[in-house]
């Protein structure tokens, strides 16, 4: 189930998923930075840099690299840990001098479902910068792809 409104400038997006594997091992992916960098992303994607301090106030810095080598930064700070139920985090995509493009709220809810987990992902990203509304338009489709290899990623 998705659900999306887009505004000018702004995605507020609610996306579905049953994930097969159990809700701790699917909260682990999320906060362990070594099993974190084996699926955030668009598919293709790799995270050459990974840092998570999964604690309320701790900081996130990521660096998603594409395909084609091109470095898209990724820095956040979570808000709320509630293992293995809720993460509450904020995450900027900056440029290289680390100014602000986008800016995104996000609520992951996970709730056990037999030996499955039912993933639910709340966010909602505003533009700053000028490129940020290409970025919104492939904000589904990437949270999306991502969600697809974190299932592949607890399978293994």
């Amino acid at each position: 189930m998705n659900a999306r409104t887009k505004l000018p400038d702004r995605v507020v997006m609610t996306m579905t998923r049953v994930i097969n594997a159990p809700r701790e091992a699917v909260f682990k992916a999320w906060t362990v930075p070594e099993q974190f960098a084996q699926w955030w992303g668009p598919k293709g994607f790799t995270n050459p840099v990974c840092d998570i301090d999964v604690r309320p106030g701790g900081k996130m810095l990521v660096h998603m690299m594409a395909p084609d080598g091109n470095v898209y930064p990724m820095t956040g700070t979570f808000h709320e840990i509630v293992e293995p139920h809720r993460l509450v985090f904020s995450a900027e995509a900056v440029d290289r001098d680390g100014g602000i493009q986008l800016s995104e709220a996000a609520v992951i809810s996970f709730e056990a479902s037999g030996r499955a987990t039912k993933l639910t992902v709340h966010a909602d990203a505003i533009a700053v910068a000028p490129i940020a509304p290409q970025m919104l338009a492939g904000m589904e489709q990437g949270w999306a792809q991502s969600l697809d290899r974190l299932d592949d990623a607890v399978k293994a």
